[in-house]
Formats: C-alpha cells, sequence, structure tokens
C-alpha cells in the first residue's frame, strides 16, 4: 500500500492564521480607537476653550450691553449668521446642529452660538479659526504609517508565536497521524500510546492502540479461519473427484451411470474452483487461478445452465441461449462460473413461466427474464426473496466480484421483464468504481 498523502489543510497552518487573523482584528481594532482617542482629545480641546471664552462673553454682555473681542487671537465674534467666513452660513443652514466646518485654503472653524440676554437681539457667533494650532491632522500621515508598522510588526510575532505554538500543540497530532496513517490488516503498528502525553491526544492514541489490538485478533482469527476452511472445504471435494475419476475408467458402468459420473466430477472441479475463489475473496487476495486468458463463454454457459436445470423443475419455462461459439471472454472462468451461477440460478428461480433468452449483444452477455426487477437492496448480504432457496448471499458474492475484477453488471427494467447486462471485457477505467447498477 502506497504512502498516505498528506493533507493539503494542515492544522498546524489553520492555528497560525488564525493567529495573524486575531492579532489583525485587535491591531485595527486598535489603531481605529487611536485615532478616535486623537481626534476627540483635539476637538474637546477647542470646546473647552470655546466654552471659557462664551462664558466670558456672556458675562460682558450682560455688564456692558455687546459682545467684546476674546482674548484668544484665533477667535472672534461674528454678529449674525449671514456674516459668518467661508460659506459656513450655508452649511449651517442645511445642518442647523453642525458646530466644526472646514474652509477653504485648509482652514478649519469650531462654532459656539452666542444668545444675547435681550430677547429682541438675534444670536452672535464665537468663530475659533483653528488651523493654526490642529496637531493631529498635520502629522495624521506619520501616525497612521506608525500604526501600520506596528500592526505588521504584531502580525509578525503573531506568526512566529502562532506557528510555536502550532508546531508544539500539533507535534502529538502529527505523530498520531504518521503512526496509524500507513496502517493496515498486514502491518499493524505496534503499542505506540505509551509514548503520547497523558491528554486529548493520548486519550485518542490509547483507544486507537485498543482498535488495533482487537482489528489484529480479528485478522488473525480470519486467518485461521481461512486456513482451516480450505483444507475442510477442499479435502472432501478432492476426495470426491478422484473417486468420479477413478469410477468414469470402471467398464462395467452404463452410459448413463458414467455421464452422471462425470457430471460429478466436473461439479467437483467447478465447486474447488469455486471455494479457492471465494477464499481469496475473504482474504482480499487475487486467486492463483484467476489468471487473465481468453476462454470460450458458450460452453461454460451451458454447463452453468445444465447445473441449474433442477430450479425449472414442473414449471412452463422455456430456456432460449443464442451465443455464438466463438464469443470469448478475458475474465477469469470460476468468476464467470459463480457470476452466471447466480445470475441464470437467479433468474431460473424467480421465473414461474415464459421465456428465458440468453444472447449476445456486443461485448455483453444479456440474460432476460420475466421476473421481478432487481433492487439495490437485493445486493445486501443474506437478502432473500420469496422464491430463494439459498441463504441470500448470492448477489452479494456478485457484487463483490464485480468490484474486484472491474466487471460491468447492469440491471434493467423492461416492458417485458428484467434484463442483466453482463459486460465479458473488464474496463481498467472503472476498476475503483465498477459495481452492479440498477437504473
Amino acid at each position: 500500500m502506497s504512502r498516505a498523502v498528506p493533507p493539503r489543510r494542515r492544522l498546524r497552518n489553520r492555528l497560525m492564521l488564525a493567529f495573524a487573523g486575531f492579532t489583525l482584528l485587535v491591531a485595527a481594532l486598535f489603531a481605529l480607537y487611536v485615532v478616535l482617542f486623537v481626534y476627540t482629545v483635539e476637538d474637546q480641546l477647542f470646546e473647552t476653550m470655546l466654552d471659557r471664552e462664551a462664558v466670558a462673553q456672556q458675562q460682558h454682555h450682560r455688564d456692558h450691553g455687546s459682545w467684546t473681542t476674546p482674548r484668544d487671537g484665533f477667535m472672534s465674534v461674528v454678529p449674525s449668521t449671514a456674516a459668518l467666513p467661508d460659506g459656513i452660513a450655508e452649511a449651517l443652514r442645511q445642518e442647523p446642529r453642525r458646530r466644526e466646518f472646514a474652509g477653504g485654503e485648509g482652514r478649519h472653524y469650531h462654532l459656539r452660538a452666542l444668545q444675547s440676554p435681550r430677547t429682541n437681539e438675534p444670536p452672535a457667533w464665537l468663530v475659533a479659526e483653528v488651523s493654526s494650532l490642529l496637531v493631529v491632522r498635520p502629522m495624521r500621515a506619520q501616525l497612521l504609517q506608525l500604526l501600520a508598522w506596528s500592526g505588521f510588526a504584531m502580525v509578525a510575532l503573531a506568526l512566529l508565536l502562532g506557528s510555536w505554538l502550532a508546531r508544539r500543540t500539533t507535534a502529538p497530532l502529527s505523530r498520531l497521524a504518521d503512526a496509524v496513517g500507513d496502517a493496515t490488516p498486514d502491518r499493524l503498528p505496534p503499542g505506540f500510546a505509551a509514548s503520547f502525553p497523558d491528554d486529548e491526544v493520548g486519550v485518542v492514541a490509547r483507544r486507537l492502540d485498543d482498535l488495533i489490538a482487537r482489528m489484529r485478533d480479528f485478522v488473525e482469527r480470519e486467518r485461521e479461519f481461512t486456513r482451516d476452511a480450505s483444507h475442510e472445504l477442499r479435502t472432501p471435494l478432492a476426495v470426491i473427484r478422484a473417486a468420479s475419476e477413478r469410477l468414469s475408467t470402471d467398464g462395467s458402468l452404463s452410459a448413463d451411470a458414467r455421464a452422471s459420473v462425470e457430471h460429478v466430477r466436473l461439479s467437483a472441479t467447478h465447486l474447488e474452483q469455486t471455494v479457492a475463489l471465494l477464499l481469496a475473496l475473504a482474504r482480499e487476495q487475487t486467486p492463483a487461478s484467476a489468471t487473465i486468458k481468453e476462454s470460450r463463454v458458450l460452453p461454460l454457459l451451458e454447463r452453468v445452465v445444465i447445473e441449474q436445470s433442477p430450479l425449472l423443475e414442473g414449471k412452463q419455462v422455456q430456456v432460449a441461449v443464442d451465443v455464438p461459439a466463438d464469443v470469448t471472454t478475458v475474465l477469469p472462468a470460476p468468476v464467470m462460473q459463480v457470476l452466471l451461477a447466480n445470475l441464470i440460478g437467479n433468474a431460473f428461480a424467480h421465473t414461474h413461466e415464459g421465456r428465458i433468452a440468453i444472447t449476445r449483444e456486443a461485448d455483453a452477455l444479456c440474460i432476460r427474464n420475466p421476473g421481478q426487477p432487481i433492487r439495490d437492496s437485493d445486493f445486501a448480504p443474506f437478502a432473500k426473496g420469496e422464491d430463494s432457496t439459498g441463504f441470500g448471499l448470492g448477489l452479494s458474492i456478485v457484487r463483490r466480484l464485480c468490484e474486484r475484477h472491474a466487471i460491468d453488471l447492469r440491471f434493467d427494467r423492461e416492458a417485458d421483464g428484467t434484463t442483466a447486462r453482463l459486460r465479458l471485457r473488464a474496463d481498467p477505467v472503472a476498476r475503483v468504481s465498477a459495481a452492479p447498477r440498477t437504473p
């Protein structure tokens, strides 16, 4: 088995990106708060100066009946809204609550309304032109650059810290993944859980260790069973075949008896091949007898029809075989034996009357019968129909054989019954996904 391909999305990289993303978010929020803070402090300073001057102007108006010149040179008192500079009057009409305005040529204004104690006088305006006092705006580019470089440095530091922490955190997981990545029933890692710390990863490692130990025991029991079954099944079959070969040489036997003995010998030989094939499936190995070579289909097909013919006793069923003698297949003979025995036996068992036709279409062998359609659930182990006389394993074995040997088997529901189409050539491209399909 090839080595497991490493994952594209590594947990360590995701942890590093999470650290970097979180740090970038924090740095952006910090920069936003810094900018808002310095602008707020600057504006609050101007507002405090305007509030103080407004109180002095109100006191002077109460004492002398007029406004006075402000103490700070950047402030002035404008007697009416129309006299406000730089088009502030128009902007103020659109936004009456606005108190901060930008003028031309870099000028910047803060306003405060001065309400006269006399009710018949319109309000005046205390205007502060603060462009010469601005501190934040002239150094805004340098401030943003400083914040950007600081954020970049924090993200780089977060990547370094995240890389170290991610490597330290994921190191046990990486070792665990490497330990079990190449595990197979034939090559399982020994007890490796002791090398992991007593944390969540250690718990997973111990559970996997227990699971692998149970798998090892199961594999060993399966090997013992297949070895014993191979011996116990093959020995009596070999005895039957040898005895029938000796009987076939007995000249005192009649022609009918000799034909029956030959039939027993052929059945024992086919059963030996079937046993070897099924045991190979259980061991997940390709049987030695399943060599790739051309073989004729018709003799094997006729032999299977004769063997399955007892299923038609007492039924009004006609069987028509129309397969040219020169049709060949590269599928192993034992595989074809099992496939045809199950497909033809299934057709014979579920057909009560009518006609069963076995024909060749292109590179496929077609078995048409008027029986019930095949469903996906019929391929499950021990799934038996009403007319089934077996244990319900036939179609399950068929599916496994098709998957193992890249055989295309399709069941189509037609107007006059069901047609099983078995391709006589394996498709290497479909080796992984080839399986019986139902429409």
